[in-house]
């Protein structure tokens, strides 16, 4: 059995060493594909001045998403506010863990449907958001609920909207770099400098640059999905913390596991968001380098994982 403390401080170890890795990775693809850049145009410059333009544009875009991005998933999502009165259980269990974890209750919103999933948004604890399914109010219990509001909770008080805003700006930088040199290349104009070096350090950066601008999005994005998996098991980690048992947790995804409707208001660009996938396209038993696509761990291994806290 595994001290949840111990769970906790592990998750946030293997979460930072993600992070880590993967600030490495970009700064070395940025730096390449910006040489690249520089090289391809005959700059004398270092080329880097490319990078400081993606940061801008990532940075603008990522920086209206993430301050506004409430309003938007919300409006997205066709949610209502939910009151007191009528959603009871929810409004009082995330009152009741919002006292115990020492955060400011947050707006809480619901989306009239029968499949079952809820998410949180909002840039801080000040500004948050938890947002359910009726599907998902109506087929939990109160102990159940309290599992996934703690998790969602976990979500806001950890600030994963603001990390994962920022590595979206981090894989946009990428993105647009590679984007960049991939066009010039095709539709041609450039000055390499290797014209005027015979073919010297220049044309290495070229290559290289060629070869990162192709690559780079995709492990890119590949570890951003790794980042939002490894979230996910750290915020069930820290829910049990929060609610002293994960009994609840256990048995509310045991619930969502096995309901297979789809959520209407959810897409691609706001699954991640979610407890668990709301678009059902994926299973459980789909092999690890499938798995690696998923913006979700498998149900199967959040369970195990908590079973073992019990």
């Amino acid at each position: 059995m595994v001290n949840v403390y111990e769970s906790v401080d592990s998750n946030k170890q293997k979460s930072l060493l993600v992070m880590a890795g993967f600030s490495l990775f970009i700064l070395a693809a940025a730096y390449f594909i910006a040489k690249g850049l520089g090289a391809y145009y005959g700059y004398g410059a270092s080329g880097m001045e490319f990078t400081g333009l993606a940061l801008v544009i990532s940075g603008i875009s990522s920086f209206v998403s993430y301050y506004w991005s409430d309003r938007i998933i919300l409006s997205l999502s066709g949610a209502r506010p939910a009151s007191r009165q009528e959603f009871f259980n929810f409004y009082t269990v995330t009152e009741n863990l919002c006292l115990a974890a020492k955060l400011p209750m947050p707006k809480l919103y619901v989306i009239e449907d029968t499949a079952m999933n809820a998410f949180a948004t909002g840039r801080d604890p000040q500004h948050a958001v938890i947002c359910a399914t009726t599907g998902i109010l109506n087929s939990l219990n109160r102990t159940e609920l309290e599992g996934v509001v703690g998790h969602e909770l976990s979500h806001v008080a950890n600030y994963d909207i603001r990390l994962m805003s920022l590595v979206t700006v981090m894989v946009g930088i990428i993105t647009l770099l590679g984007d960049w040199l991939l066009r010039a290349s095709f539709f041609g104009g450039g000055r390499s400098r290797s014209d005027r070096d015979d073919r010297g350090v220049g044309g290495i950066f070229i290559l290289i640059g060629f070869v990162m601008a192709i690559i780079s999005p995709v492990i890119a994005k590949l570890i951003q999905l790794a980042i939002s998996r490894r979230r996910e098991y750290f915020a069930d980690a820290a829910s049990v913390k929060l609610t002293r048992q994960p009994g609840g947790l256990i048995s509310a995804l045991q619930k969502l596991s096995q309901d297979k409707e789809p959520l209407e208001a959810a897409n691609k660009a706001t699954a991640h968001l979610y407890i668990t996938n709301p678009l059902k396209n994926h299973h459980d038993a789909v092999g690890w380098f499938a798995g690696m696509f998923n913006t979700h761990p498998p149900v199967s291994e959040r369970i195990k994982a908590l079973e073992q806290m019990a």
